[in-house]
């Protein structure tokens, strides 16, 4: 019996965990209009967030944003 299903060595690629990356959204926002980038980080690197978000928060241009501007930067659904 043979199997006939090509094998790959190709790496598996997680993606970040999106619910925990909403949940701090939602906790960070609670109240507030517009946070900063360096807020944002700091409370994501707290919440030890995945190593691949905190690249793409540290990643984010210096300035405020409102949540629904930084879910779609980083991928959240939080809107």
């Amino acid at each position: 019996m043979t199997d006939d299903a090509p094998v790959t060595d190709a790496p598996v690629i997680e993606e970040p965990d999106i619910r925990r990356l909403d949940d701090l959204l939602e906790d960070l926002y609670h109240g507030q209009e517009r946070i900063s980038q360096a807020d944002i980080y700091r409370r994501a690197v707290a919440a030890e967030l995945p190593a691949q978000l905190l690249t793409r928060m540290a990643a984010l241009p210096e300035g405020e944003y409102a949540v629904d501007e930084v879910a779609d930067l980083l991928g959240g659904s939080v809107t």
